[in-house]
């Protein structure tokens, strides 16, 4: 046979072996470790800095209805207390000894005396009620002023992330602007996660033998519950990347698991992972996502990210990589 292919001037060529993220020497992430950690790094900083941002904002909104609540209050507060007043003027604002004076008998004056103390009760009662009002008003506008404060902080905080992970795209020759997935889909809204998940890799990985955290165990169980059941890798022990922090998962365009490029339905499928962790990107804590040679960043959107070794692994052109906060 070797003999007929090569009289007839033909060579046999055998088909390269698929490799799974991880298994062509990179850590499956598709860059160097130092730009891994740089993206992980600038991408928590960017989503927990907009996280504060969002619950300023939201707290800001409270306060401000509470002030607009103390303002409608002060005004008929402050009319009652000029009513206590006019009557109090009206009475004379007898004393006791004034009222013992004038009264015509020992009956009149208990009666004179337990009407100016209910006077004096009540004006005592909505002076108090006004101070208290006033001090609220005092204590929303100084609360108000800094949350405005601390959200000019928080947006700092996220111009200088969004410019510390271009940077460093930048610096390994990546990072170009790039297109969204041509397809649409992954509009599904997922669940946010429980409250209270924390962030340690204390979950058990259904994909392999290894660990994940709360969030990242339910960001792969919004997505299955969304349709997209094919195969999945999550833990994986590598030297960078959020694989071993059991913060990231690969999602497999075939059907089959890691195979070539992805085409046709498996592009399809991809694409529409790709936007429905992106469409839940808040609620799922998604820190980035990597599919065909792009990443998407909460801070930047879509740019153009190749891996090392030009295969379909380290390029994500098999596979959709989601890491979580």
């Amino acid at each position: 046979m070797g003999l007929l292919l090569a009289v007839c001037g033909l060579a046999v060529v055998a088909s390269p072996a698929t490799a799974a993220p991880g298994d062509n020497g990179d850590d499956g992430e598709g860059g160097t470790k130092s730009l891994v950690e740089q993206l992980e790094d600038a991408s928590r900083g960017f989503v927990e800095a907009k996280a504060k941002l969002k619950s300023s904002k939201k707290k800001q909104a409270e306060l401000t209805a509470e002030l607009k609540k103390l303002d409608a209050a002060v005004g008929p507060q402050q009319k009652a207390l000029d009513q206590i007043a006019q009557q109090a003027y009206t009475s004379g604002r007898l004393g006791a000894m004034s009222a013992l004076v004038t009264a015509s008998s020992t009956g009149s004056f208990i009666d004179r005396a337990e009407t100016l103390a209910t006077v004096a009760a009540k004006q005592n009662e909505a002076i108090e009620e006004l101070k208290a009002t006033r001090d609220g008003q005092r204590k929303a506008k100084l609360a108000i002023d800094a949350a405005v404060k601390d959200q000019q902080k928080q947006v700092n905080v996220m111009a200088k992330k969004k410019l510390q992970v271009e940077t460093a795209l930048k610096k390994e020759n990546q990072g170009a602007e790039a297109s969204a997935p041509s397809d649409g889909g992954g509009s599904a809204k997922a669940d946010p996660p429980p409250g209270g998940s924390g962030s340690g890799c204390t979950a058990k990985d259904p994909t392999t033998s290894g660990c994940l955290t709360p969030r990242t165990l339910h960001a792969l169980k919004q997505a299955q519950k969304a349709g997209f059941t094919r195969y999945v890798a999550c833990f994986r022990e590598q030297n960078s990347g959020e694989h071993p922090k059991g913060r990231a998962c690969d999602f497999a365009s075939d059907k089959n698991g890691f195979g070539g490029d992805a085409t046709g339905a498996s592009k399809t499928y991809g694409n529409n992972l790709a936007n429905y962790f992106i469409n839940n990107a808040e609620t799922l804590d998604v820190l980035y996502v990597i599919w065909f040679r792009r990443i998407w960043l909460p801070s930047s959107g879509w740019k153009s990210y190749s891996g090392a070794g030009g295969d379909p692994s380290s390029d994500h052109t098999n596979h959709v990589h989601l890491s979580v906060r």
